[in-house]
């Protein structure tokens, strides 16, 4: 689904998104087909299904978007520490 219909069938709301199809170039990310995974009232229920089903499936692509946005092209940012496994 296309940004323009996600946010056309879920007015004033934040979703939970699937990015199905996406490319980078320059480290902007733009997501040219997505699902909705679900659509919430308020953020803190949003970040709270993010987390929930990114502990679930950590390898898929997830994102929060509210649906007054334009558009969902996202800034990648490349972690370049060390990460401690315990």
């Amino acid at each position: 689904m296309k940004w323009g219909e996600i946010a056309h069938l879920h007015p004033s709301r934040f979703v939970l998104v699937e990015a199905i199809k996406a490319s980078s170039n320059d480290r902007l990310r733009q997501l040219e087909d997505m699902a909705v995974i679900q659509d919430y009232d308020n953020p803190q229920e949003a970040w709270s299904g993010y987390k929930h089903f990114h502990k679930l499936h950590p390898t898929r692509e997830l994102y929060v978007f509210h649906t007054s946005r334009n558009d969902v092209e996202v800034v990648e940012e490349f972690f370049s520490g060390v990460r401690h496994h315990l």
